[in-house]
């Protein structure tokens, strides 16, 4: 049975809390300030400290035992948080990504910087509560926020019809999702309480001794899996990804959605373990469309003209396989595939914040209207190329070790053909990608955009970039850690798998 330990058994301040509760107390004093670069100052210290608190969580985790760790409970709240080496990998993403877009924000006229911090600091809180969450409410409540202050940034970046629209697709496919999140926690809550005489629960634990039987079983499996495979996004689910992609806010909405892959987080921390006989037996249906969602968004992504939305079908491809990972039930395949959501999430962020800056100069991301970048951008264009790279899973990145543990899993529990089928969509993906690093960096430059007028690369440009890559290579080249972190947390949830 997995069990857990108290936050005061590894550190003399409850971690958790201080990670829930930081970026929030941030937002509010920005709020409060009327001092723009103050204001400023203050948030991205506020995003330094934080993450400061998720590499001291890191510091202070015991990898190497099956437990449930840094345990922090309110009973009359109904708040339970708890973490192992899978949080604590996500946890770190957060942080990091979390700073990274305080430093990208830029002024616009519907929002002040210190503004778009606050709301930015306050979305950090909501992850982090979700991260940590032992609850299915409490995750599902703080969802609720996090997809609201997305909403709320579109809408206060949109201005034109094609905006609005995406805006509106946007909101109607998460509220739905969201809504099929919470009627499976109420199926999981209400099993719980015919199994105990009345007693509602919706933590986690409480749950796990107690799980659903029979058709109610697969009924909140279905309920949760398909809630949040809206927001991972998966195929058939994506329909609100590629008009947000493109017409949404450039990179902070998007990695805000899809750096921190939180629906392939909630699928491990809860779907898999609670709903583990349902599991196994639609586990072939789940894997066969994941398989589809790899060609359909890879094709898709080759008839894309504008670099947004061939990123967003470039998404749904690798989300299938990170699906398809978590779906062998097999230990190295899903290690391989928290360890290839986290690879994704970085490397998109890098391409998105990219693609941020090169918008910012020509106002557009039509493959049409750009081209020969590279000589006026070199450093975007190889961080680019770098975060694609990974996405593909080259060696030197992390995304090669988490393929290859995917790889592996899938031809243990599906054999030699699916499995191949799989890597020729990876192939696939390479071809997109390169392609349109060539036509965006590399073609010839339209005729009526003159390349002299194309600002160079600045600082903050370099930083932000430079940051990102050299975390990107570090967790490539050095992986050790990593597997270390996740190990038992994978082997812990692999386990509920087994039967005799």
């Amino acid at each position: 049975m997995i069990s857990e330990l108290p936050w005061s058994a590894h550190a003399n301040y409850p971690l958790l809390a201080t990670l829930q509760w930081l970026p929030l107390i941030g937002a509010g004093l920005l709020m409060l300030m009327r001092d723009a670069q103050l204001g400023v100052f203050f948030g991205r210290l506020f995003a330094v400290v934080e993450l400061g608190v998720a590499i001291d969580l890191y510091r202070r985790l015991d990898a190497s035992v099956h437990l449930m760790q840094f345990a922090e409970r309110v009973d009359a709240l109904a708040y339970h948080a708890a973490a192992d080496g899978i949080t604590v990998l996500f946890v770190l993403l957060t942080a990091l990504l979390g700073l990274l877009l305080t430093f990208y924000g830029m002024a616009r006229e519907q929002m002040s910087p210190a503004r778009l911090i606050a709301v930015l600091l306050t979305v950090e809180s909501s992850l982090m509560v979700m991260l940590t969450t032992m609850n299915l409410l409490w995750f599902a409540g703080a969802a609720a926020v996090q997809l609201a202050l997305v909403g709320y940034l579109l809408w206060r970046w949109a201005s034109a019809e094609e905006e609005s629209n995406a805006l509106s697709r946007f909101l109607q496919y998460q509220g739905f999702g969201w809504c099929l999140f919470v009627a499976g926690a109420v199926v999981l809550g209400w099993s719980h309480a015919d199994a105990t005489g009345g007693r509602w629960s919706f933590d986690f634990f409480d749950l796990l001794q107690t799980p659903p039987l029979g058709k109610f079983q697969s009924a909140a499996f279905f309920l949760l899996f398909y809630g949040l495979a809206i927001r991972t996004p998966l195929f058939p689910l994506h329909g609100w990804l590629p008009n947000t992609a493109r017409h949404g806010l450039i990179a902070v909405g998007p990695v805000l959605l899809l750096g921190v892959k939180v629906g392939i987080y909630g699928m491990a921390r809860f779907v898999l373990p609670l709903t583990a006989e349902a599991v196994m037996v639609w586990q072939p249906y789940v894997v066969s469309f994941a398989m589809v969602g790899v060609f359909y968004a890879a094709i898709l992504a080759l008839l894309q003209v504008n670099l947004r939305r061939l990123m967003a079908f470039a998404v749904v491809s690798h989300t299938s396989l990170i699906v398809i990972g978590l779906f062998t039930l097999h230990h190295s395949g899903l290690q391989g595939a928290i360890l290839l959501s986290v690879n994704f999430g970085l490397a998109v962020t890098v391409m998105l914040l990219m693609v941020g800056y090169v918008y910012r100069r020509t106002g557009t991301t039509d493959l049409a209207r750009l081209g020969g970048l590279f000589d006026r951008l070199p450093f975007i264009a190889i961080a680019f190329l770098i975060g694609g790279l990974s996405i593909l899973g080259m060696p030197g990145t992390p995304g090669f070790d988490a393929a290859h543990l995917i790889l592996e899993a899938s031809i243990e529990t599906f054999g030699a053909l699916p499995t191949v089928a799989t890597a020729l969509g990876n192939v696939a993906a390479a071809g997109f990608l390169l392609w349109a690093f060539q036509r965006a960096f590399l073609a010839p430059p339209p005729t009526d955009q003159p390349l002299q007028a194309i600002e160079r690369t600045q600082p903050m440009e370099y930083f932000i970039g430079g940051i990102s890559l050299l975390v990107l290579l570090l967790a490539g080249f050095f992986p050790e850690p990593w597997l270390h972190l996740t190990d038992s947390a994978a082997t812990a949830l692999g386990a509920v798998f087994k039967h005799d």
